[in-house]
């Protein structure tokens, strides 16, 4: 577990919901991609999913995402999670939250100022399909009572 300090950041917040969580502490799930942000990139990354998916390297975008957007099922489940959540690419993470020694994917949760392991890059690459990964995350989330 991560059990550190995060230190502060500023810039855009690219939140998805604004619910609060259940205990008194802001909880938020954090979803870091394993891939890196910005257009040559995205387009890097389309291309790798139609021409070769068998290596595409980020099991979290295969699941959540078709080639150009977020698959309709997964933003349903995530708008249903009783808690604020994030969602970056590994570039943006390490720039936010001063990370970038784990491996990717993976889906930490933020207590706080407290930045926790959640769901491990292991655990992500063995979902075969989003229906799997919906049920980790919410054995998790219901194991921690959120």
């Amino acid at each position: 577990m991560m059990d550190k300090q995060i230190k502060e950041h500023q810039g855009t917040d690219n939140s998805m919901t604004d619910k609060p969580g259940k205990q008194d502490e802001t909880l938020t799930l954090v979803f870091v991609y394993n891939a890196d942000s910005g257009l040559f990139n995205t387009l890097t990354d389309i291309a790798h999913k139609v021409f070769s998916p068998s290596t595409y390297q980020c099991h979290l975008c295969e699941l959540s995402h078709g080639h150009f957007t977020m698959r309709e099922e997964w933003s349903g489940f995530i708008s249903e999670l009783d808690m604020d959540t994030e969602f970056l690419h590994r570039d943006e993470f390490a720039a936010k939250y001063g990370q970038s020694t784990m491996e990717y994917p993976a889906v930490l949760i933020l207590r706080g100022q407290r930045l926790d392991s959640f769901i491990d890059s292991a655990m992500i690459n063995a979902c075969g399909s989003i229906d799997e990964l919906k049920d980790v995350i919410s054995r998790h989330c219901k194991a921690l009572d959120i």
